[in-house]
């Protein structure tokens, strides 16, 4: 039986007199790729926030692998790449493999000389997200979509068992949208971690997912990709608050 990884069991959260999430209960588990769909201001960030650890939810409990979230120390087991990872200077002059090899940074210190294990990881990294031929280029002179897959290679440096993207597809074209959904679905399955997606985008939801959520400040559905896809748009536009369009990618890239 999949172990649960992350669970969530009535969690609320308020900014002060601002209900973001209210009774929220979701459970993912081992193997899962999970999107979590939400329009915008749907409280999809502060869910983040709150698997992170970066807030403590105003009521409910939150537990990873098991553990009460505020006991569990494993914290590299869970790897997290930003919305287009704003947070890395994209300018600063750093070849792929070097933006990569950072990720031990917060283990050995930014200035500390790698051992050679190391390389071996960071080349694996890369051709896990089919940028090994591009070590060498400067991390400035990639696409959107390449650049996406690099921080994802640095995440994957820690070996995590959890990997969560916050709209990871943001400025990538149509058609680069459906290869970056099939590296996925390949690091998924092939390289056994479980995924979880945020994207405020229905459009995003890809035939590689297994599980949607979706997320107006409390959980409207919760299940099986293909349930979803058997719902009608009206009943997510009344989720959402908004009309949607419903994209399910059958064009997918084959392996």
């Amino acid at each position: 039986m999949p172990k649960k990884l992350i669970h969530l069991n009535k969690v609320s959260y308020q900014y002060e007199q601002t209900e973001a999430l209210k009774d929220i209960n979701v459970s993912i588990e081992e193997g899962d790729f999970l999107a979590i769909i939400g329009p915008n201001g749907s409280g999809k960030s502060t869910l983040l926030k709150i698997i992170l650890g970066l807030l403590k939810p105003t009521e409910g409990e939150v537990f990873l692998f098991g553990e009460p979230a505020n006991l569990f120390k494993e914290r590299e087991w869970i790897g997290y790449v930003s919305q287009k990872s704003n947070s890395f200077n994209t300018g600063f002059p750093a070849t792929v493999e070097e933006v990569v090899r950072s990720g031990f940074a917060k283990k050995t210190g930014l200035f500390h000389r790698y051992p050679k294990s190391i390389q071996a990881k960071v080349k694996y990294a890369l051709k896990s997200v089919g940028m090994d031929m591009h070590a060498k280029k400067n991390i400035g002179d990639l696409s959107g979509g390449q650049q996406q897959r690099v921080f994802i290679a640095r995440a994957l440096i820690s070996d995590p068992k959890v990997l969560i993207l916050d709209e990871p597809t943001v400025g990538i074209d149509s058609e680069n949208v459906r290869t970056f959904y099939h590296m996925l679905g390949h690091l998924n399955r092939e390289h056994k971690i479980t995924i979880v997606l945020v994207t405020h985008d229905v459009d995003a939801v890809s035939k590689s997912i297994s599980h949607v959520a979706c997320l107006n400040r409390t959980i409207h559905f919760h299940g099986f990709k293909n349930d979803m896809d058997s719902m009608s748009d009206e009943q997510l536009e009344a989720w959402y608050g908004h009309s949607v369009r419903k994209v399910n990618h059958q064009k997918e890239v084959q392996k």
